[in-house]
C-alpha cells in the first residue's frame, strides 16, 4: 500500500510485525513505529481478527499491501484502521474495511481518509469497484458511505450493501 496522505491524516501499511507486537502491548508498538499509540487501539474487535490477519498475511503476502493504520498527523496519533480485504479479486473487486477509535469518531477522519483511499483505490490495476457493507443500525458508517460517494445496492437482514464504481 502506498502512503496515501490527506489534510490530516495519513494512511500507513499495517505490516505483519507491526500487527504481532501490537498484541504484546503498546509501548512496543510505538517503539516500532515511532507513533503515539493510545491506550484503546487497537479495539478489542480488531484485536481479535489479528491473529488470523496475521496468518492470512503470511500466506498472501500481496493482501498485506491492503491493510493500513490511520495516523493523525498534528500529534503522530494512530486513531484507527483501514483496509481493502485481501485487494481486488477476479472481477475487479475490492471491499472497504475501516474502524476509528471512539474517542477520534465524529470529526470526519474516516469520511476524509475513505475519500482519499476509494480514490486511490479505484485508480489501481484490475480495479473495478469497491464494495463496502454495514449494519443498517450504524449511522454515522451510513454517512461516511454515502459522504464518499457509495450508492445502496442491497439490504440483507441488519446489513447495507454498497458499491462504489470506477467509470474509466
Amino acid at each position: 500500500m502506498p502512503y496515501v496522505k490527506t489534510d490530516r491524516l495519513i494512511l500507513a501499511t499495517f505490516t505483519i510485525e507491526m500487527m504481532k507486537v501490537s498484541l504484546v502491548s503498546n509501548r512496543e508498538l510505538e517503539k516500532l513505529t515511532n507513533f503515539n499509540v493510545p491506550s484503546e487501539y487497537p479495539m478489542d474487535v480488531y484485536k481479535k481478527l489479528l491473529p488470523y490477519k496475521i496468518e492470512r498475511f503470511s500466506q498472501y503476502p500481496e493482501e498485506n499491501e491492503w491493510e493500513g493504520i490511520i495516523i493523525r498527523t498534528e500529534d503522530n496519533v494512530i486513531i484507527g484502521d483501514m483496509g481493502f480485504k485481501g485487494g481486488p479479486d477476479e472481477n475487479g473487486e475490492m471491499d472497504l474495511g475501516y474502524s476509528i477509535l471512539p474517542s477520534y469518531q465524529g470529526n470526519g477522519y474516516a469520511t476524509e481518509m475513505a475519500t482519499a483511499f476509494v480514490q486511490w483505490g479505484l485508480k489501481q490495476p484490475k480495479v473495478k469497484k469497491i464494495t463496502a457493507s454495514c449494519s443498517n443500525q450504524n449511522d454515522p458508517s451510513i454517512r461516511v458511505l454515502e459522504k464518499v460517494g457509495f450508492k445502496q445496492i442491497g439490504k440483507e437482514d441488519n446489513e447495507i450493501y454498497w458499491v462504489i464504481e470506477d467509470f474509466r
